[in-house]
């Protein structure tokens, strides 16, 4: 679990719609970029500005798919009528 604070409005909006609809968000942060599904948004304590605290599941990476054939599947039977 990854924990992402933030006083951006429009992030935080952004990132609770994500959460909503079920679809990945991706958070740059510190030089690190995080995808994954938001589990939760808190907002944090009343103060001079507002803070959200959210909370991120990342996702795994799937490993990368097989390369496709390049020969064609099918045998075309035109050389065996010659």
């Amino acid at each position: 679990m990854f924990t992402y604070q933030t006083t951006d409005h429009k992030e935080a909006r952004r990132l609770r719609i994500a959460q909503f609809n079920g679809r990945s968000a991706t958070v740059h942060s510190g030089g690190e970029t995080i995808t994954g599904r938001v589990r939760s948004i808190v907002e944090g304590k009343p103060g001079v500005s507002t803070m959200w605290v959210i909370t991120i599941i990342p996702e795994e990476r799937s490993p990368a798919a097989p390369k496709t054939r390049l020969t064609p599947r099918m045998h075309i039977p035109a050389e065996d009528y010659l």
